[in-house]
């Protein structure tokens, strides 16, 4: 049986009240607003979305390419999020850069391999997931990207002032 591991996001009260992430031992911190004006550093909650995707795609064609033995040599998944205009799908933009003596087919294999992700049927729920193959490095333009301060800066949470 899987063991089940427990994320958990704490207040690092000795950092102005950062939000560090522990999972396992691994820890790190989340980035975003801090509640007093501004951004931590670290992945903010949708680039820990996107890293999710990215890592369980590239498990995905890794386990596929070592099953059916193919001359994977190296893998790359670059992955961004975008909002949707009002009424439409988030999305993820999802690029494989894919290293070896492939043919089209094993290619064609991977492709659906990265299509088969866990994590990525999850998200595809309530995320419009587009794939596409590149010989090259991902190179995202981060100007395209979604905001989280700016969603978090569009919630209807009230305005809540400490007694």
């Amino acid at each position: 049986m899987t063991k089940i591991r427990e994320v958990v996001v704490v207040s690092d009260p000795t950092n102005h009240g950062a939000l560090v992430c522990r999972v396992g031992d691994s820890q790190f911190t989340v980035g975003g607003p801090d509640g007093v004006g501004r951004i931590s550093s670290g992945p903010n909650p949708y680039d820990l979305l996107s890293a999710s995707l990215a890592a369980c795609t590239a498990m995905s064609i890794r386990f596929q390419a070592r099953r059916q033995r193919l001359p994977l040599e190296r893998l790359e998944v670059g992955v961004s999020f975008r909002r949707g205009a009002q009424g439409e799908r988030d999305s993820f933009a999802r690029t494989l850069v894919l290293d070896g003596e492939l043919d089209a087919h094993q290619r064609a294999l991977l492709l659906e391999a990265a299509n088969l992700c866990p994590v990525g049927r999850i998200l595809g729920i309530g995320a419009a997931i587009n794939t596409r193959l590149d010989a090259t490095a991902s190179g995202h333009s981060p100007g395209t990207q979604a905001s989280y301060e700016d969603d978090l800066a569009q919630l209807p949470i009230p305005n809540i002032t400490p007694d």
